[in-house]
């Protein structure tokens, strides 16, 4: 595949094909990251191309990086609304993409939440001192003071 790219004319379908399917030899050697890039260029050639979509998504999935697998999927999906694999992946893909999240959020709260109590120790106060109440109405916090 790499000597036809060397041939083949810039911007030609032609090339998206030959990239998607070196990605699928990348896909069958577990060269994850080489699959990407080359579906990515496939995709950089032919943003319509759903194997070459379909390709990246499996090769992000083996990086584990179900973020960028959720939205090539969901990318698959406005191409054509009616892809089997893209509804079953981001059905299979929310829960684990959600709970990722809110373990990132959770870690990044603790990290800001030590800061806070770094600076406020050297007035002798920590977070703990303050309160925050969630207003139903607005949904904005208000904070106070509690000794």
């Amino acid at each position: 595949y790499g000597d036809g790219l060397v041939i083949a004319p810039e911007g030609q379908k032609l090339r998206a094909v030959l990239y998607a399917n070196r990605a699928a030899c990348h896909l069958e050697l577990q060269s994850f990251k080489e699959a990407a890039k080359d579906c990515s260029s496939a995709i950089d050639i032919d943003g319509s191309y759903l194997k070459a979509w379909h390709r990246r998504t499996k090769a992000y999935e083996g990086l584990d990086d179900v973020d960028h697998a959720m939205r090539d999927f969901q990318k698959i999906l406005e191409l054509n609304p009616e892809d089997p694999i893209a509804k079953k992946s981001i059905a299979r893909l929310q829960p684990i993409v959600a709970e990722r999240q809110e373990k990132m959020k959770d870690e990044m709260l603790g990290k800001l939440k030590d800061l806070g109590n770094t600076v406020l120790g050297k007035f002798g106060m920590s977070l703990d001192n303050f309160k925050a109440d969630k207003d139903p109405n607005t949904g904005s916090y208000s904070i106070n003071f509690k000794q």
